[in-house]
């Protein structure tokens, strides 16, 4: 029997590697804090389109998929969560 596990990779607007994290709710704290420059909100672009951070919607997202990127975007930075698996 295998067990799934999953990490988050975190990139910032340069693709410049940030870590990895088996916790969505840290990876997403970091994607934020990386994203945060500037004077505008910070975004989350989806497969469903643009719209403002949340975990919730984060984790609604990336439920049941694999090697996918969300993308968050501040006004002089952003952030890139990957979500991959590990293989044995």
């Amino acid at each position: 029997m295998m067990t799934n596990i999953y990490t988050y990779c975190l990139f910032d607007h340069e693709d410049n590697f940030q870590g990895v994290y088996s916790s969505l709710k840290s990876a997403y704290r970091d994607a934020l804090v990386i994203s945060n420059r500037g004077y505008a909100d910070i975004m989350m672009q989806t497969p469903h389109g643009w719209t403002e951070p949340s975990l919730k919607e984060l984790r609604n997202t990336l439920k049941g998929v694999v090697d996918i990127a969300i993308v968050f975007k501040g006004d002089r930075a952003g952030a890139k969560v990957i979500k991959t698996k590990l293989k044995e």
